[in-house]
């Protein structure tokens, strides 16, 4: 067979297992996976030797926000999909708050479009956004191609509406008249805007006060009302970023009974604990927060057995001055920048720190995220068909990640100092080299818009 690329020699990582297999591109699909002893029998203009290496499908990071348009100076998605394709993540979903204005309508999705389509460097897809305003607005949004659509119940910035239950059922009902999927910051409004409100009355500020403004029951009594909704509509909701056990214990619960509930967790919430908020500070804030060591720990029992079925950053990044602490913890922005570390440390800790095999980084930040967002025709594993979305991983190389390191606008990030094992050392979007020899290989704009299959 003739081909356009192929990759030898190197051991494919599928959701189910691991195979010495060649991967054959033409045409920037995977053409087919070969047996090592048929490769004679190809012929290819591009071959890549992966000899000890393993071929990763691309991570699909559903949970990022880029600030492009309108809040540039925090990130853009030329700085965004470059930490995107250095880390393995070759294909972003962007979500709809951090932009100017907030991705509510067909046509603010097509302007969007317009605005960043020539700096993408990898593939990507965009949230929309729900405000309560905008019902009307969804079938439209969700035919433009969103994947997904995003509600805040608990405090969110200005420029954004947190809803209350009673418009999200009525978004919900909306939603399942088309068969759209629902994302959830699930944290109750009026626990945390009391606790805040007392704090600052108190003259209470600090580390210790944020924390404890957002106490896991908000988090729970949150997702418990979108579970309720789920069962009463039918439609299919996400809780983003759970943070807790006994969050995902209720979703684990709802999943048993067959509801429509899909969950994801962040790699911030797997490595680091409400310890470090404590100690090392505001680079460390995020919402929810994170929570005690116990609870960590015991976060990856539901990222094992799938109830949490996508590991995504939250890629939130700003600018040096915003995570200043002057004026108390409070003000300072919440957000950890995480997307150049998603695979990497992800990687380390689940295989070499716990003895998981390397499927479950591809049933998590693969396989998982492209069949609940609707990419999974060309997304998400290594198979014929698919998108040639591929990153060759030596999974003992070490790595370090430091400041000079990251391809963030603002070079900052919770995950500068942390050591592991397994490095995306060459990473393809649709069978051409993105990132390779620790430098960007593709021009601006070879990033495609991926819009969710509609039914």
């Amino acid at each position: 067979m003739d081909c356009d690329l192929l990759v030898k020699n190197g051991r494919v990582v599928s959701a189910e297992g691991i195979d010495a297999a060649d991967v054959a591109v033409k045409d920037g699909r995977v053409a087919a996976l070969l047996a090592p002893h048929v490769r004679d029998g190809v012929r290819a203009a591009q071959v890549l030797d992966a000899e000890g290496r393993l071929v990763m499908p691309g991570a699909i990071d559903v949970h990022a926000h880029l600030n492009d348009p309108g809040f540039t100076w925090r990130e853009d998605f030329a700085h965004g999909t470059a930490a995107a394709a250095a880390g393995g993540v070759t294909t972003v979903v962007d979500m709809p708050l951090q932009n100017e204005p907030a991705l509510t309508d067909a046509a603010i999705f097509a302007r969007k479009f317009e605005a960043v389509r020539d700096e993408a460097l990898v593939d990507y897809a965009f949230w929309g956004g729900l405000t309560g305003d905008n019902l009307d607005e969804m079938r439209a949004l969700h035919d433009a191609g969103v994947t997904a659509f995003k509600v805040f119940l608990g405090p969110v910035s200005p420029d954004y509406r947190t809803l209350t239950l009673g418009v999200v059922r009525e978004a919900l009902e909306v939603a399942s008249s088309f068969g759209g999927l629902v994302g959830f910051h699930a944290e109750d409004y009026s626990i945390i805007r009391h606790e805040e409100e007392r704090a600052v009355w108190e003259g209470r500020t600090g580390r210790i006060d944020f924390l404890r403004s957002r106490p896991v029951e908000a988090e729970r009594i949150a997702v418990a009302g979108v579970i309720e909704l789920a069962r009463a509509t039918g439609a299919r909701v996400h809780i983003c970023h759970v943070s807790h056990p006994r969050v995902a214990e209720l979703i684990r619960g709802a999943q048993a009974e067959g509801l429509p509930v899909t969950a994801e967790t962040c790699t911030h919430y797997l490595v680091f604990d409400e310890t470090d908020v404590l100690e090392r500070g505001m680079l460390f804030k995020c919402a929810p927060p994170l929570r005690d060591a116990a609870a960590r720990e015991a976060l990856w029992d539901y990222v094992v057995d799938g109830t949490l079925a996508c590991v995504a950053s939250d890629h939130s990044p700003c600018a040096p001055r915003e995570k200043d602490e002057g004026e108390g913890a409070f003000k300072a922005w919440g957000g950890i920048s995480g997307i150049q570390s998603l695979m990497s440390v992800f990687f380390d800790r689940a295989v070499h720190r716990r003895g998981l095999s390397p499927s479950l980084v591809a049933a998590r930040l693969s396989e998982g995220p492209a069949r609940i967002f609707g990419l999974w025709e060309r997304k998400g594993a290594v198979r014929p068909g698919a998108d040639a979305d591929l990153v060759i991983l030596d999974p003992d190389r070490e790595w370090r990640i430091t400041e000079d390191s990251l391809q963030y606008l603002n070079r900052i990030s919770a995950f500068v100092g942390l050591e592991g094992r397994g490095v995306p050392e060459t990473v393809l979007v649709r069978g051409q080299v993105v990132w390779g020899g620790g430098a960007v290989r593709v021009s601006p704009g070879y990033g495609e818009l991926v819009r969710r299959r509609t039914p």
